[in-house]
């Protein structure tokens, strides 16, 4: 059970007069918590998704990576629509091209794009589509065996507060059909599977604060790669978070949130929390990465990583120290 008590009006004046904190997390302060460990844990070949909520100590909702393709952003003004970058899925925006025709994939390769993990608007694949009727290929990625998930076309054809309508077909313009993928008040966003329309998977908005999860980036070590599947952490909503490089852990306190800067980009705790040895064929974690988490409720929290396996190895179970402020 949460503990709450309130913030001393010197701390509550210094945070709100610098500007760093939202007007809405005013907010009754918690009582500055001992260290908890967590682990969550992965199946083998990470094929699940995990939705957690770093007050609680909750998975909040997780599900199989292959359960849905598309997001749909809710919210009355909403309109853009993600990839589910957990199986490295691309889209080819082809122009206005007739949906009931065949389309070909020759040079896809070199057009494709991917949703980049920071969540920016202007860094998804499909894009602002209400500039036109595009037509978008879909490759689907893979599955949890690595087999390729085929390809679909996509057209968003509108939107308003209510929903989304979409259309869909194969390749080859056959089995079409159109959707109505309603906006949910309750999430952020509304998932869609293909051959079955709106699907529910990501919990109630200001519920969750971080996904554990596979998504698709660019990496640099050892050698660049412009994409790549990696395993981390992404940010919900709502939740901002601070990234400190070599403090002291147990003396990092909630004063630290005045002189670091916060970022709303959902890849900030992201995947390079832990380093891979090739000699070594294993993962190790680096525990002098402190992150401050303001979370989806408006309370502080500072977290570190202390291991990539659990008790028994299995891979894939990142084991992390938390306290809150």
């Amino acid at each position: 059970m949460r503990m709450k008590n309130s913030v001393s009006i010197l701390s509550l004046m210094l945070i709100l007069t610098t500007g760093c904190v939202r007007d809405e997390l005013a907010l009754p302060g918690r009582q500055p918590g001992s260290a908890v460990v967590r682990e969550l844990c992965l199946e083998s070949g990470y094929e699940n998704q995990l939705w957690f909520d770093i007050g609680t100590g909750s998975v909040m909702a997780s599900n199989d990576k292959t359960a849905w393709d598309l997001s749909f952003e809710c919210g009355q003004d909403g309109w853009r629509v993600r990839l589910n970058g957990s199986r490295m899925m691309w889209a080819w925006d082809r122009g206005a091209v007739p949906m009931d025709q065949p389309t070909d994939t020759l040079g896809m390769g070199a057009a494709r794009k991917y949703d980049r993990p920071s969540g920016h608007a202007d860094s998804t694949a499909i894009g602002d589509w209400r500039n036109g009727d595009h037509v978008f290929i879909i490759d689907m990625g893979t599955d949890q065996q690595g087999a390729s998930m085929g390809m679909r076309k996509l057209q968003v054809l509108s939107v308003d507060a209510s929903g989304y309508v979409v259309s869909t077909a194969q390749l080859d313009g056959s089995d079409p059909a159109q959707y109505t993928v309603a906006k949910d008040p309750l999430r952020a966003h509304t998932m869609f599977k293909f051959e079955q329309g709106a699907t529910v998977i990501e919990p109630v908005h200001r519920t969750w604060d971080i996904v554990l999860t596979r998504y698709t980036t660019q990496v640099y070590q050892p050698i660049y790669l412009p994409y790549y599947q990696v395993t981390g952490f992404l940010a919900g909503g709502g939740t901002r978070l601070a990234r400190m490089e070599n403090p002291d852990f147990n003396a990092v306190a909630l004063s630290d949130t005045l002189q670091h800067a916060f970022s709303s980009d959902r890849d900030v705790i992201g995947y390079d929390w832990k380093t891979y040895s090739f000699i070594t064929n294993s993962y190790t974690v680096d525990p002098s990465i402190v992150y401050i988490i303001n979370d989806a409720e408006g309370y502080f929290h500072k977290l570190r990583f202390l291991d990539y396996y659990n008790q028994v190895g299995d891979i894939g179970c990142p084991r992390f120290e938390v306290v809150t402020f």
